[in-house]
């Protein structure tokens, strides 16, 4: 009797074993959820035996997550900092391993009904810290600006504060969402709002072409332009791991990297990185 109750017990493990699925946790940018979500439904029905969860909660929360071990692989829309890659480094023996996965240009939302169709970085930088307060400054109506941003924790606003306001302070009146849906949802209802973002999630307001400089054209965020280096802020998204990618992480990420994967960064409203 013991010898066939093992024998079952032998035949469900192997039976469980079978069926058992790998799970790849993905967290961090809110940039990259759709982009990531859509990466992991497109590679899930291809591969029956793994799982893969996706979160958000902000680039600095996937890369803690990372540092603390609760996370395969972390979302990023900004470079990983020095002192995090320290933690990392002192954590694991590795200061994380950095895989660029796809090219965002960064956009510049307003509302549909507002007439202003082009800004310099100059401007943005002047409406964000204050400098500029009213449309009428830049070429639109006379309403004061109600500028809309992202949270401290993101990726996109560390990156804007560091690239477009060149280090400076965000004005108080500055209203900080969770994520950039809510920045997108905000300035869609507001006639006189401003904000910024992925362009994947420009739907239901008007992008803004930009100048580098007042003396420049101004360009949209699209591919051509990206590419061309024509659009003047842009940047890299990415995927950071906290050493060498091994097994079903591995092959999940050469999958992002591959035609295929790409193909879907251009279907989400991202840019492939080749």
């Amino acid at each position: 009797m013991k010898k066939y109750i093992l024998s079952i017990i032998t035949l469900v493990t192997i039976f469980l074993s079978l069926f058992a699925k790998e799970v790849i946790t993905v967290k961090g940018s809110d940039t990259m959820v759709i982009l990531a979500q859509r990466w992991a439904e497109v590679y899930m029905k291809k591969n029956k035996n793994v799982v893969i969860q996706v979160t958000g909660g902000g680039s600095g929360t996937g890369i803690s997550a990372l540092i603390n071990g609760t996370t395969d692989i972390c979302n990023s829309s900004r470079p990983m900092k020095k002192e995090e890659k320290i933690k990392l480094k002192e954590k694991y023996g590795s200061p994380g391993i950095e895989i660029k996965v796809a090219v965002d240009g960064l956009s510049i939302y307003v509302n549909e009904k507002n007439p202003i169709n082009e800004l310099s970085v100059e401007q943005v930088r002047d409406i964000y810290t204050g400098k500029i307060n009213n449309w009428k400054e830049v070429g639109g109506p006379d309403a004061k600006i109600i500028r809309y941003s992202r949270e401290n924790n993101s990726g996109t606003y560390v990156y804007f504060k560091d690239e477009v306001l060149l280090g400076a302070d965000f004005h108080p009146s500055t209203q900080n969402l969770p994520g950039t849906a809510a920045v997108v949802n905000a300035v869609s209802k507001d006639k006189n709002g401003i904000g910024y973002g992925g362009a994947a999630y420009g739907k239901g307001i008007k992008e803004l072409k930009i100048k580098k400089d007042s003396n420049s054209p101004a360009y949209a965020p699209t591919i051509e332009n990206i590419r061309k280096g024509l659009y003047p802020i842009s940047r890299f998204l990415y995927m950071y791991t906290r050493t060498k990618p091994e097994g079903e992480v591995k092959k999940f990420i050469d999958w992002v990297l591959s035609e295929e994967g790409q193909k879907v960064v251009s279907q989400v409203g991202y840019f492939p990185i080749r």
